[in-house]
């Protein structure tokens, strides 16, 4: 006589009768999954605003690099070294008498820059010329002194450069300086260390101990803490005076390119054009941009570490409905049910919480970084740039990564819990003996 077991036919679960056994049993519990969903939602929240905020300081950086600094930077150090002009052939074993030295308070500088202007001005893609002679200096205002870096320009170009124009706080500053031979424009935090105003007689003070009358035609603000406690811009001609470096010399040359993106390539152009060397504005400011990058990342794992949290909480609920469902789990498998079907179905309890959580957080996040953007505060000159708000940087992707990793937590987080429920053994579970 041939016995058949009436549920053979069940043995292997379809994903829907899995599915629909994780629900209930998220129902039975509803309370407890929402509180674990929550802290699932409460994680990928403040992972969603962390990244906008890391995001947003970084691109809040280098949008101010673009804005006041040069896209390429044309320095005097030549790309192929100075070769003596009493070398004798060339090859192994060849050398040179050398009777005289460069100094080493020689300053290095590109010679004959007008000619070199004019060569840039025909590679593609570059809008402004501007070029410069940089200047470490003391600036002294009566009994006050401080250590600045002047850079004597064309103000009509530099403004082009820098974006002056929007920073002045004596809207004629430019103008000023570019018929006061003997103009200075500070910095507003420097002219604030040297008490000094519009007009204010300084006296600028060189490494030789030459003093160089000046006065204050203006202040600027660049939004760069830094830059404006120490730089200011003087003209062309007393900057060529001060470190004697003759009427056709400069210690560089800042180019403004028509499109940012291409400042490497434009660099690139810029060397083959002039035989110096070029840089464009992210190799000039890459330890800033790295900063920047290195602390978003670091704020990102702390921040990751809330749903570590948030899994922990999953993997807690998913032990106590596992404990609570032993004999209905000795049940289905006494049925015949498989344990990978038992496994799967509580994973599935972990994916259905970690997906409302997630689905709970993105908005929530959303919400957050918009309430973020909206707080006004008194601007400082204690960090790096001043602003009176956060710029936030929200973008999709980041939704999208972190719905997925918060999915991937709590099914990870159930995957111990569910490995345990299928290792009961029937039979002890029915005797009540435990289980496997």
């Amino acid at each position: 006589m041939n016995f058949q077991n009436p549920i053979t036919r069940k043995e292997r679960m379809t994903f829907l009768d899995e599915l629909s056994i994780a629900w209930v049993h998220l129902k039975e519990r509803r309370r407890q999954t929402l509180l674990t969903a929550m802290g699932v939602a409460v994680g990928a929240a403040m992972l969603i605003t962390t990244i906008a905020v890391a995001r947003g300081s970084t691109q809040n950086v280098i949008n101010r690099i673009i804005d006041i600094a040069p896209h390429v930077t044309v320095s005097p150090e030549p790309l192929e070294p100075l070769v003596p002009d009493n070398l004798l052939g060339t090859g192994p074993g060849i050398f040179s008498m050398v009777d005289r030295h460069i100094a080493e308070s020689e300053k290095e500088t590109i010679k004959n820059y007008g000619e070199v202007i004019a060569r840039l001005r025909e590679a593609e893609g570059i809008e402004v010329v501007s070029p410069y002679v940089t200047s470490r200096l003391i600036i002294r205002n009566k009994s006050r002194f401080a250590s600045c870096i002047a850079k004597g320009v064309e103000p009509e170009k530099e403004a082009a450069i820098a974006n002056l124009s929007s920073s002045l706080l004596e809207p004629n500053g430019l103008v000023e300086l570019d018929y006061t031979p003997s103009g200075i424009l500070l910095g507003d935090q420097l002219a604030e260390k040297l008490d000094a105003s519009y007009h204010s007689r300084l006296v600028l003070i060189s490494s030789s101990g030459t003093e160089y009358p000046v006065i204050v035609v203006g202040r600027y603000n660049s939004g760069f803490n830094a830059r404006d406690e120490r730089e200011a811009y003087i003209n062309l001609q007393l900057a060529q005076r001060i470190e004697d470096v003759g009427a056709t010399a400069v210690t560089g040359i800042g180019l403004r390119t028509s499109d940012v993106s291409q400042a490497a390539v434009t660099a690139a152009k810029a060397e083959n054009f002039t035989g110096y060397h070029a840089e464009s504005w992210d190799e000039t400011n890459r330890n800033i941009i790295d900063f920047y990058n290195r602390n978003g990342i670091i704020t990102l794992v702390l921040v990751g570490f809330v749903f570590v949290v948030a899994g922990l909480g999953v993997s807690s609920v998913m032990t106590t409905v596992v404990l609570q469902k032993t004999r209905d789990i000795a049940i289905m498998r006494s049925m015949g049910v498989q344990r990978q079907s038992i496994t799967r179905i509580f994973m599935l309890e972990g994916f259905m919480i970690g997906a409302l959580g997630s689905a709970l957080g993105s908005p929530l996040g959303h919400l957050i970084c918009n309430l973020v953007s909206r707080i006004r505060y008194e601007t400082n000159t204690a960090a790096t740039l001043q602003s009176d708000r956060l710029l936030l940087v929200e973008t999709p992707e980041s939704h999208i990564l972190v719905i997925v990793f918060g999915i991937a937590i709590a099914v990870f987080s159930s995957f111990s819990p569910a490995r345990r429920a299928a290792g009961f053994m029937p039979v002890q579970v029915l005797r009540g003996q435990g289980g496997g």
